[in-house]
């Protein structure tokens, strides 16, 4: 969500945001690793990540990165999509930790915000300040003055700092408060599971992953609404976190029940499936009973079950102790933090047949969806965030200009926004092709336009909105029409005037910037 310089290998608390960023080998998913994912079908297969393909047809107005698999995954990116659709509250997220230029990377992430802006988005972008200073121990006014470049290139490529918020972690209360409240709900052995976090982690390290989790919630603060956090695939640990977390804050749990006793979710759906296969007349009774389900379970064969041995010993004493307790279907209302006051509410605001116990509401007359929109609005009444899990797309790595992996120590891998357009000319006029040896050959077998970084400038940058001509030049290099030279040059001047452009409209946003509500310089500083 947040991230310091990408280009490098990150060994802070925040995730990295754009395609430069260090990634994971395979699909080790480490937000602090040195190496690039290498296949992200297996991040679909692993780690639940879903194909953005599939729900691209929802986005209105969709984004060319979107467009173009640049942006190729999402969590839960739907909510989000139709908020949109439907000019309903949503939100974007994400932040930069001020270690280093703004780079052609990062500006991934910027226009990612800046289109959720333009859909109707509340946009939140941050500096993350805390990080830099406590994991990469940089002062204040180093801080300060890259925070500054960060803000600026924001502002030029189209941020309404009116129509959004710009904060910084060090000076932002609520944004403390938040992240003590959710320290109460991690802990050691988790993060050590999750990070690998060992008695030699420093505490402002673990401390530095907390205040990341409540950046992810920031935008909810006011009103609980689908968010989304861009990232790359191997921040993913942090947002799975945030969405555990914010599960946790929550008042109720909502769930699906059969009887008045707890099921989980593997026995659950086993219930499930014999109560719509049984009949009560089969057991000569009106209704369908615990021991009746408990009876046809026992003569089925396991190998038959899809479940292991002690699953269904636990499903099967859950029945047998429940005895002729009817088996029914419900929407139950579990209470996992709720106050006395927000419990005896809730009580009250279910309509229909229920059945109140001491630690659960059983409604029969709800179906899920009605029953969290009930729980949540009932949780907000009564104090709570009433948060919904955060949902987070995620965008390929670019590789470096020379070949492998940008890394900031290798000036000639990346280019910076504040480059001068003679040196961003001349960076991309050196970079690595995926070009055949000779022309002869580039003409007969045509270019590997999928493993040239100069043909990711043109689908990432330099077409702009513009998909036929990204096509255009994909299509001409792999069909051997376009060799190398002419290629780079066309795109080396369109990056200089790229360039020239940005920097142009940076100093002409400089005066938005000393009017916008941020603090530009850290009171810290001495």
């Amino acid at each position: 969500m947040t991230g310091d310089d990408p280009l490098e290998e990150s060994e802070s608390g925040e995730p990295l945001t754009d395609g430069g960023a260090a990634g994971a080998d395979d699909v080790a998913l480490d937000p602090w690793g040195s190496s690039s994912v290498s296949d992200y079908r297996k991040l679909f297969e692993e780690f639940g990540i879903e194909e953005f393909d599939e729900i691209l047809e929802e986005v209105p107005n969709p984004h060319y990165l979107m467009r173009r698999g640049v942006i190729f995954g999402h969590r839960d990116y739907r909510p989000v999509a139709e908020a949109l659709q439907n000019d309903e509250p949503a939100a974007v997220l994400s932040g930069f930790m001020p270690t280093g230029d703004p780079h052609i990377g990062h500006k991934l992430v910027f226009d990612e915000i800046i289109w959720h802006q333009q859909q109707g988005a509340d946009a939140y972008a941050l500096i993350a300040d805390l990080e830099a200073n406590s994991a990469r121990g940089m002062s204040w006014e180093e801080i300060d003055d890259h925070a500054r470049d960060y803000l600026l290139s924001l502002l030029a490529l189209g941020f309404d700092p009116e129509a959004g918020e710009l904060y910084r972690q060090s000076t932002n209360r609520k944004l403390q408060d938040l992240a003590f409240e959710l320290g109460a709900d991690a802990n050691f052995s988790e993060f050590q599971a999750i990070y690998g976090f060992d008695g030699e982690t420093d505490v402002s390290h673990m401390q530095s992953v907390v205040t990341q989790m409540a950046d992810i919630l920031y935008p909810q603060l006011e009103e609980p609404k689908p968010t989304v956090i861009p990232v790359g695939p191997d921040q993913d640990p942090h947002v799975r976190l945030a969405r555990d977390l914010a599960e946790r804050m929550r008042f109720f749990k909502v769930s699906e029940a059969y009887a008045s006793f707890e099921l989980e979710p593997e026995e659950r759906a086993l219930v499930a499936d014999f109560y719509a296969d049984l009949e009560p007349a089969d057991f000569d009774d009106d209704q369908l009973r615990c021991v009746h389900v408990a009876e046809a379970i026992e003569e089925t064969p396991l190998s038959e079950l899809a479940v292991d041995a002690d699953t269904l010993s636990s499903v099967l004493t859950k029945l047998e102790e429940a005895g002729m307790e009817p088996i029914r279907p419900r929407t139950r209302f579990f209470d996992r933090r709720a106050t006395d006051e927000a419990f005896d509410a809730l009580i009250d605001a279910v309509e229909g047949e229920k059945r109140v116990y001491e630690n659960h509401v059983d409604a029969f007359d709800l179906d899920r969806a009605e029953a969290e929109e009930l729980a949540r609005e009932v949780e907000v009444d009564n104090g709570g965030y009433g948060f919904q899990p955060p949902s987070s797309i995620y965008h390929r790595f670019m590789t470096g200009l020379t070949g492998g992996k940008m890394s900031s120590s290798i000036p000639a891998s990346h280019i910076s926004l504040l480059d001068d357009p003679e040196d961003g000319y001349d960076k991309v006029k050196a970079a690595t092709t995926g070009g055949r040896e000779t022309a002869e050959e580039q003409r007969e077998k045509g270019g590997k336009a999928d493993e040239c970084p100069v043909y990711e400038l043109y689908a990432y940058l330099l077409s702009g909105d513009d998909d036929e001509f990204a096509k255009r030049v994909y299509d001409e290099c792999v069909g051997g029409e376009r060799l190398c030279g002419d290629c780079k040059e066309q795109a080396a001047q369109l990056m200089k005037e790229f360039l020239e452009d940005h920097q142009e409209k940076r100093d002409e946003v400089e005066d938005l910037l000393e009017d916008a509500d941020i603090e530009l310089e850290s009171p810290r500083r001495r």
